[in-house]
């Protein structure tokens, strides 16, 4: 095996890897929002990515020791709030998932104002540096439907813990997760092949890499 096959074999292992964990956490995350049995290890199932994120960002943080002392003691916080997280077990849930949803929202839909350079349109100029005229109005418009996309995500949820029983609330959210978002990313991509030259064209993994970079150089958060 040559090295461009094992530098395949890798990559192919991570994404399977992290697809697995995505979908282990879906599961296990619909199974405690509709457990009758409402326990502090259950809401933090919820909270598991907001302190995992903050944990990363502490580590890479240029002030790693006192961003980690305020990351342990919001650990401490929650856990000194345990009786209101276990009193609202299901809003913990809620606003997890409508609350991330409306975050990328934002995200997203901010950097369509006058003057901002739309995300989408980030990621392309990662991967193809300058924009032609086609790829940033294709761009504009596909920062629009991410925007829509994940504005519709959060309102449904809304709409379905306050109307559905809360195990059709945690269906929808946790395990249509990620088949919606896999069907977003094929829709888009669809879109992009039918529009878009194939100089202009760049497949999903592309995207992904371009997002985890613009993340690195902090270009893909709250402008």
């Amino acid at each position: 095996m040559n090295a461009k096959q094992t530098t395949s074999l890798t990559q192919a292992c991570r994404w399977a890897g992290l697809l697995s964990l995505g979908i282990g956490y879906a599961l296990l995350s619909h199974l405690a929002a509709s457990s009758k049995l409402h326990s502090l290890p259950g809401a933090l199932v919820a909270l598991a990515p907001a302190l995992l994120l903050a944990f990363l960002l502490a580590w890479r943080s240029e002030r790693r020791l006192p961003m980690l002392a305020l990351w342990l003691a919001g650990c401490a916080t929650l856990y000194g709030l345990k009786d209101w997280l276990i009193a609202h077990y299901h809003w913990v849930f809620l606003l997890e998932h409508a609350g991330t949803y409306s975050l990328l929202g934002a995200s997203f839909g901010l950097t369509l104002r006058q003057g901002e350079t739309p995300m989408i349109s980030r990621f392309a100029s990662i991967v193809h540096g300058s924009l032609t005229p086609a790829l940033t109005r294709y761009t504009r418009a596909a920062t629009w439907a991410w925007t829509a996309y994940f504005g519709a995500i959060a309102g449904l949820s809304l709409l379905l813990f306050w109307l559905a029983p809360v195990a059709i609330w945690s269906a929808f959210a946790y395990l249509l997760g990620i088949p919606l978002l896999v069907l977003m990313f094929a829709g888009e991509y669809a879109a992009r092949c039918y529009l878009l030259p194939p100089a202009d064209r760049a497949g999903p993994l592309e995207a992904i890499r371009a997002y985890r970079q613009a993340s690195a150089e902090g270009k893909a958060g709250l402008p």
